[in-house]
């Protein structure tokens, strides 16, 4: 699948762990992948990986994946809309504390070959490095795309540092992947010509 042309290839890591609106887990990263392709364009997706938490180990295991795609628009617009996403899919970060559980967490882990560093917002993502949950299945999908271009040797050198954590890929028949009936009606307000104003 071609992602080159004007906009950025963007990579996002998708995490959680906790269920949502009768949700399970799996079905929430479904859901945000509809969601989220509405302005990624020609989104694809890794395979779905269950990981045991990091920083915070009091808590469910994590459900992760990373998807990949075009962005047209800045760094500031696509975590606007990652925001939005978050929220029509339960995240409170009111209500929530560091590295502890949540519906719904989408990371900026790459945008394009750019650098940014500002108070809420670095490229590229500054743990990318030192997350297996990450790596693991950024490379497969890096691996499955000829399109998308990156250091794939450096990447699989940090993956390679980190045999320790434990991840753990799930097969595609695994079932999870359940169609959830009432994915359509939630991305109402979230439109594709872009964030609605905050």
């Amino acid at each position: 699948m071609a992602l080159g042309g004007a906009a950025e290839v963007v990579v996002l890591g998708l995490g959680t762990n906790r269920s949502y609106g009768g949700m399970t887990c799996p079905q929430l990263l479904e859901s945000a992948c509809q969601l989220l392709s509405r302005r990624v364009e020609g989104l694809v997706r890794s395979s779905l990986y269950r990981t045991a938490p990091m920083y915070y180990h009091d808590q469910e295991d994590f459900w992760n994946m990373v998807v990949a795609g075009r962005f047209s628009g800045s760094p500031r617009q696509l975590l606007e809309f990652i925001h939005q996403v978050e929220t029509q899919l339960g995240r409170d970060r009111a209500k929530e504390f560091s590295n502890g559980p949540r519906s719904l967490d989408v990371d900026i882990e790459l945008f394009g070959y750019h650098r940014v560093s500002e108070p809420d917002l670095v490229i590229p993502h500054p743990r990318l490095q030192e997350r297996a949950f990450v790596l693991m299945p950024m490379l497969e999908v890096f691996s499955q795309n000829a399109d998308l271009s990156i250091d794939k040797s450096f990447y699989s050198e940090c993956l390679a540092s980190l045999s320790h954590q434990e991840i753990e890929r799930l097969p595609e028949d695994s079932g999870l992947w359940e169609e959830n009936n009432e994915s359509d009606g939630i991305g109402s307000g979230i439109g594709a010509g872009g964030p609605a104003e905050s």
